[in-house]
């Protein structure tokens, strides 16, 4: 039976694919540690306070990247190479999404609509973060070899949606809403074709390295285009929405004090 938790175990279970997977993880949020340290570092005088959350926001994904590290230690494997078309954060860049590397290379101080674009576009790319890993947890919350691992970053990921969901409330309050609603579409519409695309490519992966029948690949090809054209008539609207959350001021305050673990 061709199930999520069958999927991915057979992912898991295979060193060449648990490679590809963990090290696909572990660009993408080392990626994404680099953006937040340096919007943290570029934040306008007018939202200074949010700089210290953006930095702890970083903080957390470079701490992804190196559990993804120590899980591929773990098992005596090394990193390789990420295919440029399985590179999410990479091809959302070149989509328009988010905040221009050169902008961030550079030093002049963003302004307050860089801030609602990276807030808009974190709001998106963290609901996908969120599901993904709240889907791992369901099927591998007690998997001895990477269980602990999930639970660590399922945890962060529900914070960092909270956080983005709170900043934004409080941006369309001060006069911001328009701004903040035109974004958060175009970054969905955007996000949804770019996960579609990179789950293509990395299915497509995995199928060569497992040696899937061609009809077993073809069958999941076609979910992820059947998910897609979900998203694209409705399913997107969830990454719009804006709630207050029930867990507050997430990000606030220092990291807490757990020891990383894979």
């Amino acid at each position: 039976m061709l199930s999520a938790k069958s999927l991915f175990q057979e992912i898991l279970d295979h060193d060449e694919s648990f490679a590809l997977f963990c090290s696909i993880a572990a660009s993408g949020e080392s990626q994404g540690g680099w953006e937040n340290a340096r919007i943290a570092a570029l934040v306008p005088d007018g939202e200074r306070e949010l700089a210290p959350k953006i930095a702890r926001h970083g903080a957390d994904e470079d701490k992804h990247g190196r559990i993804f590290n120590a899980l591929l230690k773990k098992r005596g494997l090394t990193a390789v190479p990420v295919p440029p078309e399985t590179d999410y954060t990479m091809l959302l860049e070149r989509n328009g999404i988010g905040l221009a590397h050169e902008k961030l290379k550079g030093e002049k101080p963003l302004s307050v609509a860089d801030i609602v674009v990276y807030l808009a576009h974190s709001r998106v790319t963290e609901q996908r973060a969120s599901e993904q890993m709240r889907l791992l947890l369901r099927y591998f919350a007690d998997h001895a070899e990477i269980g602990r691992a999930v639970k660590q970053i399922s945890r962060d990921e529900d914070n960092h949606l909270a956080y983005c969901h709170e900043e934004l409330l409080r941006l369309a309050r001060a006069g911001h809403g328009r701004l903040i609603q035109r974004t958060l579409r175009e970054c969905a519409l955007a996000e949804i074709r770019v996960h579609r695309d990179v789950s293509l490519a990395v299915m497509s992966r995995m199928g060569r390295i497992l040696r899937w029948p061609k009809a077993k690949s073809a069958l999941l090809a076609a979910g992820i285009r059947a998910q897609y054209a979900w998203e694209r008539f409705a399913g997107w609207r969830r990454m719009v929405s804006l709630t207050m959350p029930e867990r507050r001021d997430a990000l606030g305050g220092p990291a807490p004090a757990h020891a990383e673990f894979a």
